[in-house]
C-alpha cells in the first residue's frame, strides 16, 4: 500500500494483493480522537465531584434520609469500617473499591471513588468543577463538528442509519456477535446493524442527554431556561439522568474496546488512525 495514499479512492489493492478500504475520513478520526480524551477527563472530573456528596435523588431536593443511590461507609459489627453501595434499600459491600479506599501510606480513606480515578487525585471540588466544565465545552464544540460534516459529507446516514437488508437479519447480527464472528471482506466496508443502532443510541441519545442534564444541574440555565430543569423533572433527578447516561457510556467504550480486541486490533487501529482498513487479500491475486 502507498504511503499516503489518494483520499478520492475508497478501495485499493497493493502488490501484495491485499485489499484496502478508506473506511475512515480525517474529521471522524480526528473527532474519534478528541472525543476519548475528552470523556476520560470529564469522567475523572466528573467522578472527583459527586466525590463531594455521593448520593443521588430523584426530583427537585435532596431527600438526605432516602436517597435512589449512596457510596458511603460505614461501621461493621466488628468494628472495622467498611465501603457500602446502597441502591433504594440493597446494600452491598464494596470495601477496598468503592465508599472506603486505601491511600498512600496504606490508611484507609473515606471517599466514594478511589483517587487514582479522579482529577485531580485529591479530594478538591473547585479544581474538579473547572476542569469539567472546559471540557464539557469541548465535547459539545467536538461533537457538533462532527454532526455537521457527519450530515453534509453523507457519513452521518452511512454510520448510524442501518440498511433495509440489515434490519431484517437483525437476529442473525445478534448470534454472530454472541459467537464473535464479525463481518469479512466487503461486507466489513460498513457497520453491522448492531454497530449502527449502539453509535446510533450513543450520539443521538446518550451524549445529549447527559450534556443537557448536565446543563439543567446549573443556576444560571435554571434562571434563564427553567423549562430545561422541569424537563428532566427537577435538579435532583437531571443529576441521576447525568450520572447514569455518563455510566452507560462508560459501558459502551469498556465493551467497544473489548469488540475492538477480539475483532482484530490493528487492522482496527491502523483504520482508526490511518483511515486505511485491510479487507484481507483480493481473490484474484490468492489464485
Amino acid at each position: 500500500m502507498a504511503a499516503s495514499p489518494a483520499l478520492e479512492a475508497p478501495e485499493t489493492v497493493d502488490r501484495q494483493g491485499r485489499r484496502w478500504f478508506y473506511r475512515h475520513p480525517l474529521v471522524i478520526r480526528l473527532a474519534h480522537w478528541i472525543n476519548a480524551a475528552v470523556l476520560l477527563v470529564l469522567l475523572m472530573s466528573g467522578l472527583q465531584i459527586f466525590n463531594a456528596h455521593p448520593a443521588l435523588y430523584w426530583g427537585a431536593v435532596s431527600t438526605f434520609d432516602d436517597p435512589a443511590l449512596a457510596i458511603t461507609s460505614e461501621q461493621g459489627r466488628d468494628g472495622r469500617s467498611r465501603g457500602v453501595v446502597t441502591v433504594g434499600t440493597h446494600s452491598l459491600d464494596t470495601t477496598g473499591v468503592l465508599g472506603l479506599s486505601r491511600a498512600e501510606g496504606g490508611t484507609e480513606v473515606e471517599r466514594a471513588f478511589p483517587a487514582w480515578a479522579t482529577l485531580p487525585a485529591d479530594q478538591d471540588l473547585a479544581t474538579g468543577r473547572r476542569w469539567h466544565f472546559l471540557f464539557a465545552w469541548l465535547l459539545v464544540i467536538n461533537g457538533a463538528v462532527y454532526l455537521l460534516y457527519g450530515l453534509f459529507s453523507g457519513q452521518l446516514r452511512r454510520r448510524l442509519i442501518p440498511d433495509g437488508d440489515q434490519i431484517r437479519d437483525f437476529g442473525g447480527s445478534v448470534k454472530e456477535h454472541l459467537l464473535l464472528r464479525f463481518p469479512e471482506g466487503t461486507q466489513a466496508k460498513r457497520y453491522n446493524v448492531i454497530q449502527k443502532l449502539t453509535y446510533l443510541v450513543l450520539v443521538l441519545g446518550l451524549l445529549p442527554a447527559m450534556v443537557l442534564a448536565g446543563l439543567a444541574m446549573s443556576p444560571g440555565m435554571d434562571a434563564a431556561w427553567p423549562w430545561l430543569t422541569e424537563l428532566f423533572g427537577g435538579r435532583q433527578s437531571a443529576r441521576s439522568v447525568h450520572f447514569i447516561a455518563a455510566g452507560l457510556i462508560v459501558l459502551f467504550v469498556v465493551v467497544h474496546v473489548l469488540l475492538v480486541l477480539v475483532s482484530g486490533l490493528v487492522n482496527n487501529m491502523r483504520g482508526m488512525i490511518t483511515g486505511w482498513f485491510s479487507l484481507g487479500r483480493d481473490r484474484e491475486h490468492a489464485r
